[in-house]
């Protein structure tokens, strides 16, 4: 019996998404502020200098409704302000101004294969500043500095309910998340650059007593990929404790990547802790329906839609469908070159094996590739100008150079041999130089025929026309 079978984790996310607003979520600083120097990007309003007062971005508002449409959410119409507070070097002002009372939206959900993930809610916040530790933590560090930079970014809280039922489905429902953010184009999604952030709640049950541990808070996973370890750790060290027979305490813990493991930081803060209280300076704000209906009709096709529609439309499967709709550049790039090569399945078969591999020895930078790179390729294909070998071969030196695959084959002399006089005194030859196989082949070593088929393919240095090669070997051999 694996841990699995009797012991089940439940998992919810709380997903921090930096919104791609031009200024800060209540004042006009901007909020392009990664790789800023310290400090450059701040006012008395996101420094929270005395008699400085907030003003709400309209953007902000925009995108996270747009957000939360996407997400099957219900908006509400009231919404409002409220202080949070807490005392934290990172957050001058003593408290952070979110949405507690009365969120943006509730009761949404994102399918994550073929299962609703319920959203409880999702509300609008300003971030905090950022600490830069002298050492490599704050435990082992002399001093601490402050950098104000990201005080007042806007953000949209994303809260799941329970329903993530292991690591992995947490680290999907990410990374579909990080998907929906850029089709929206209201997020980067970039966790390396603190645009989306996870924090994550984990209880386990014991199915056959029915009990169910305290749940622990894990934070700083900063990749989908530490997501999914930081709860693996987590679900262990939580049975493990368990069958011990020892109380699991309700906590918050930090994933600690150089020893592959969570640290508890401190004990788990109830929402009375902060003392919240209705945001005096910012009146409430009452969303019409007019606005709503207006948000939602500037959504587009989103990642299921367009999932469904390559399938139906190009005929692919599921999965390599998604490899395709799960980066939207790439997506938007397949299209446009289906539309002129007229061929879905041959372009699909060309990016997940040649394009793809360029990407990933190269870098997308680096890959010139374009739609008539491919519209030229088939033609030369089609009209056995050069064999699928070579084809390869010319893909790969045009989409580094940006020359285009007629120009290449032209200047290198790559053209398919379909001479039948020549391609037949060369088969002769390789015959006559390899009696052993030959005799091998007679006596029923029928795999040795590929052999043969090989070396006249490096004598004509791969450019003698498959087809021809086959039916003159058949016939020396076997005729």
């Amino acid at each position: 019996m694996s841990q699995f079978d009797r012991y089940r984790p439940v998992i919810g996310l709380e997903i921090h998404v930096q919104l791609n607003t031009k200024t800060k979520a209540f004042c006009n600083c901007s909020a392009d502020v990664f790789d800023l120097e310290p400090n450059t990007a701040i006012c008395p309003v996101c420094t929270g200098q005395p008699g400085a007062l907030p003003v709400p971005s309209q953007e902000m508002y925009d995108l996270g409704t747009k957000l939360a449409l996407a997400l099957n959410c219900k908006i509400n119409e009231y919404t409002r302000f409220d202080r949070k507070n807490y005392f934290y070097p990172d957050l001058p002002k003593g408290y952070q101004i979110t949405q507690f009372f009365y969120p943006l939206a509730e009761y949404g959900y994102l399918e994550v294969k073929g299962k609703k993930i319920r959203i409880r809610r999702i509300h609008l916040e300003e971030d905090a500043g950022k600490l830069l530790h002298s050492g490599d933590s704050i435990t082992e560090a002399d001093y601490s500095l402050v950098d104000m930079n990201r005080c007042g970014i806007p953000l949209a809280e994303i809260v799941t309910e329970p329903d993530i039922e292991s690591p992995e489905e947490a680290r999907i429902f990410m990374e579909k998340l990080r998907t929906l953010l850029r089709y929206l184009e209201v997020s980067s999604g970039d966790m390396e650059k603190g645009a989306m952030r996870c924090d994550a709640n984990i209880s386990v049950i014991d199915v056959q007593t029915g009990k169910q541990s305290n749940k622990v808070e894990v934070k700083n996973m900063n990749s989908f990929k530490f997501v999914e370890k930081a709860l693996e750790y987590e679900f262990e060290r939580i049975v493990s404790l368990m069958k011990e027979g020892k109380e699991v305490e309700r906590e918050t813990r930090g994933w600690n990547l150089s020893t592959k493991s969570t640290v508890s930081m401190r004990s788990k803060e109830e929402a009375h802790d902060y003392r919240y209280f209705p945001e005096p300076d910012i009146p409430p704000i009452v969303l019409t329906k007019e606005y709503i209906e207006k948000i939602r009709g500037t959504l587009s096709e989103l990642p299921d839609e367009r999932l469904k529609r390559f399938v139906r439309e190009y005929q692919l499967s599921e999965k390599d469908a998604w490899v395709f709709v799960e980066d939207k550049e790439i997506a938007d790039f397949y299209e446009v070159v289906v539309a002129k090569t007229k061929e879905p399945k041959e372009t699909a078969n060309w990016f997940l094996t040649e394009l793809f591999r360029l990407y990933s020895e190269h870098g997308k930078e680096k890959v010139k590739v374009q739609p008539e790179h491919f519209v030229e390729l088939f033609d030369l294909i089609k009209n056995g100008t050069i064999s699928r070998n070579i084809a390869k071969e010319v893909f790969s030196e045009c989409a580094l150079s940006g020359k285009l695959p007629s120009e290449l084959v032209e200047q290198k002399g790559l053209k398919q041999v379909d001479d039948v006089a020549l391609i037949e005194e060369i088969a002769k030859k390789v015959i006559e130089s390899n009696p052993q196989q030959v005799e091998a082949f007679k006596k029923g070593k029928e795999g040795l025929f590929g052999f043969f088929v090989g070396q006249v393919m490096k004598e004509t240095k791969g450019k003698a026309n498959p087809k021809t090669v086959n039916d003159i070997l058949n016939k020396l051999l076997r005729g």
